[in-house]
């Protein structure tokens, strides 16, 4: 994910990244207060005379996070900096291994499922694949676009890898000849913001759009299996009902075949659930914030962990109660999370919307009123004191035939 805040999570490792440092720490015990922080401004600096191909010297930049992964283990994380650098750490214990140069500044990166490779995706339109096992190895040109790559995905047995890009293109390539296409999922408008290869579901692939579109796709064959408008969820009074938007955070969990959409600047996370036998999303529920939404992601023991623009409460865990999702009250682990943010918010504050290679074609979200907006819209529904979401409770209608309607709106998708 692309960004200067955000929240990645493998197994009960949590990373927050904000401006040049991450922050890394266990959410498996109460007891554990492990912490791992890293600055990229304490990265090798390249020689001035290093120049990349684009021209700009490579270690000349702001050092902020671009984008970050863990790998499929959890064993690996892997960012990438503002100063077109690749670290790589091993995480047990968080260890750095190497400091590489990229050729351009990146967009995306993920790693192989085998956890051999690093693939990152940059503003040129390449994917570049750089040793795990070698770590101080350079980067392997994979395949090209013509447009800035905006996202950059594997199937899990590594066979294809999956491209986005700014002109609307989803690519399915070979990945032991990237040069070979299997196929192209077309249907965008817009540029495509988030893919998804849903784990459980290996056939099946997610993504979102400029278009305000979420849509279920069978990749191999580039089939489009359901499509949801956004904009259909929305009521016509509301703030940004004539805006346009992306999704900048697509997330999912296993145990209820659920997936978590986080839209470019809006504070809310709409949940759908995955109808794999009907091959078809089905909108559940918004969660609404008070405060700025920066990233949300799963963790499979726990629930939904939130990360807003919220000091006193920087990060908010949700999960189902009783059909419906909701925050839950401050465990001994999140207070010590939350504990280790607010101590470094100085990372956080302040930090600019996602997508700021696209800001001519997403409208972020206005913060000076972010807060005021949500709470006139939702009115004193408001959980834990002001830091949790108003749930909008949507329930998933049935029409004539007795078929579930997908994308159906509640009361109010957006606040």
């Amino acid at each position: 994910m692309a960004g200067s805040a955000g929240l990645v999570l493998c197994g009960h490792e949590l990373v927050v990244r904000g401006g040049s440092r991450l922050l890394a720490t266990s959410t498996s015990s109460s007891d554990d207060d492990s912490l791992f922080i890293y600055d990229c401004s304490a990265a090798e600096k390249e020689a001035q005379e290093h120049k990349g191909e684009d021209a700009q010297p490579a270690g000349e930049g702001s050092d902020t996070a671009l984008a970050a992964a863990f790998s499929t283990s959890g064993s690996y994380f892997a960012l990438t900096d503002d100063s077109k650098r690749l670290i790589l750490f091993r995480t047990k214990p968080w260890q750095r291994l190497s400091v590489r140069t990229v050729v351009r500044r990146c967009t995306a990166l993920t790693f192989t499922a085998s956890e051999d490779k690093v693939l990152v995706a940059d503003k040129s339109g390449d994917v570049y694949s750089f040793s795990v096992l070698e770590p101080h190895g350079s980067g392997k040109l994979e395949l090209g676009h013509l447009s800035m790559l905006l996202d950059v995905a594997v199937s899990p047995d590594d066979r294809y890898v999956l491209t986005a890009d700014r002109d609307e293109k989803i690519r399915v390539s070979w990945a032991a000849a990237p040069h070979n296409i299997e196929s192209f999922c077309l249907g965008h408008t817009e540029f495509v913001s988030r893919i998804f290869v849903v784990p459980d579901h290996p056939e099946l692939l997610l993504s979102s759009s400029g278009d305000c579109t979420l849509r279920l796709w069978q990749y191999r064959s580039g089939r489009e299996l359901h499509c949801c408008h956004l904009p259909s969820l929305q009521e016509p009074t509301e703030p940004w009902s004539n805006k346009r938007f992306a999704a900048s955070r697509i997330t999912y969990w296993r145990q209820e075949d659920c997936v978590a959409l986080l839209c470019d600047g809006l504070p809310v996370v709409c949940l759908f659930q995955l109808d794999v036998p009907r091959r078809q999303l089905v909108y559940q529920q918004q969660l609404t914030f008070q405060h700025r939404v920066w990233d949300a992601a799963f963790e499979e023991a726990r629930g939904l962990w939130v990360l807003q623009d919220c000091r006193e409460a920087p990060l908010v865990l949700c999960r189902p109660v009783g059909g419906q999702w909701q925050s839950l009250p401050e465990s001994a682990v999140s207070k010590r999370v939350c504990a280790h943010l607010r101590e470094n918010w100085a990372m956080l504050e302040g930090e600019d919307p996602p997508w700021p290679a696209l800001q001519g074609h997403v409208q972020p979200w206005a913060r000076a009123d972010a807060g005021s907006r949500a709470r006139n819209a939702a009115g004193s529904c408001s959980v834990g004191e002001g830091a949790g979401p108003v749930v909008g409770a949507v329930c998933v209608s049935a029409s004539a035939s007795g078929q579930q309607s997908c994308c159906e709106p509640g009361p109010g998708w957006f606040p």
